[in-house]
């Protein structure tokens, strides 16, 4: 049995500790731009990339002393965008601690470097990160008076920093963190409720994705990869990624993304294949089937705009080849928009392009996992009722 045979989905309790491999995302919560820079010459999103800061190294650095304490893990794929870290880990043999331990260890890391991140700044911006941080402040902002109890001061009472011959040297920052050790000298430098004081940065843990089914692994490697080019076209294109609140059609409210002027097209048309058609091609008749799935792309080129939920394996052939062939197409999904919201790998390029648009009658479910029958239903009978108000209107 191979390593991949190995692989299973690991359910909630469970030790996490053998063979498996897992996407590792790690977040600034305030969603600041503290890690990177977006840089796309040419305006050019295929040629987008990200420009790291200096905390953005450290939490590199910390990651890469994740294999050195864990020889057991391997870092597939890394992506570290402008305020969060998409990673892939492979664990090659069996650990003695969960995978949920490393990564626990791995944020440990990360707050250090975020609390040497903060003091510096704090020290050269004469503010404090946010409100929560606690450092000296009077009327002025940060009392400079009171940071002799930060560090080591100079002849004037200035706290004495890391210098080079441009100013403030940043690139002491991974030092001050060590996070390739498992000291702390800036803890030790700091009296420990200052250093508690001073914000972490990264206050949640992060987020751990097994994965297991067959194809996720390359489909998790493009989507890291391809990253900075998506950040790049949501942002030389904002209108077709913004999550547009109540768009009213017949009557029904929606949230949507994508080019609503999809809504304002001559020709409406559904695609829905019934559960009967199915059932035939399973006897040995597919005839009616296949009739149907071929007119559903006839109308396509023919102008037709097609409104579909796209949920059977075969009304999701007939999507593909629609998209493949560059025809619009309307798609209703069982779950709104959470924050940040952009397309799946297969529908980002259709958006990108103009040629989608997704709505939701539903707000956003973080828990939700699978579509019932019931919604299948739903949306499916408002895709009917979206084509008829649409091609009435």
């Amino acid at each position: 049995m191979t390593e991949h045979a190995k692989w299973q989905w690991q359910q909630e309790g469970t030790s996490w500790k053998g063979i498996g491999i897992y996407h590792v995302t790690l977040t600034v919560p305030t969603r600041e731009a503290l890690l990177g820079t977006l840089v796309i010459p040419n305006n050019d999103p295929a040629e987008a990339r990200v420009e790291q800061t200096e905390l953005g190294r450290a939490l590199l650095a910390c990651q890469r002393s994740v294999p050195i304490f864990h020889p057991e893990i391997q870092i597939l794929q890394y992506c570290l965008m402008l305020d969060h870290l998409h990673s892939i880990w492979y664990v090659r043999s069996p650990m003695k601690e969960s995978i949920r331990y490393v990564a626990q260890g791995f944020w440990r890391a990360a707050k250090k470097a975020g609390r040497a991140y903060s003091y510096i700044n704090a020290c050269l911006t004469g503010r404090p990160m946010n409100e929560r941080d606690g450092l000296p402040m009077n009327e002025r902002g940060l009392d400079w008076s009171a940071l002799s109890s930060l560090a080591p001061t100079d002849s004037r009472g200035n706290p004495r920093l890391p210098m080079n011959e441009r100013g403030l040297d940043w690139s002491a920052l991974s030092s001050l963190a060590s996070a390739d050790s498992r000291g702390n000298p800036l803890r030790e430098l700091l009296d420990g409720d200052t250093y508690s004081h001073l914000s972490p940065i990264f206050t949640e843990v992060p987020f751990i994705r097994s994965l297991s089914r067959k194809g996720q692994l390359q489909t998790m490697i493009r989507y890291v990869q391809m990253n900075p080019e998506r950040l790049a076209t949501k942002r030389l294109k904002p209108g077709y990624f913004r999550v547009q609140k109540d768009i009213e059609i017949g009557g029904r409210r929606y949230d949507g993304v994508g080019n609503v002027a999809l809504l304002t097209q001559a020709r409406y048309d559904v695609v829905h294949v019934r559960s009967a058609m199915v059932e035939e091609a399973k006897h040995g008749d597919a005839s009616r089937l296949r009739d149907y799935m071929n007119s559903r792309v006839l109308l396509a080129r023919s102008g037709v705009v097609m409104v579909s939920p796209f949920i059977s394996p075969q009304e999701k052939q007939v999507q593909q080849v629609l998209m493949c062939e560059g025809h619009p197409i309307i798609c209703l999904t069982d779950n709104g928009f959470r924050d940040y919201y952009k397309p799946a790998d297969s529908l980002f390029e259709a958006c990108a392009a103009g040629r989608l648009l997704i709505l939701s009658p539903w707000p956003y479910d973080a828990g939700k996992r699978h579509i019932s029958r019931a919604d299948c239903m739903a949306l499916n009978a408002m895709a009917e009722e979206i084509c008829k108000h649409l091609s009435t209107s």
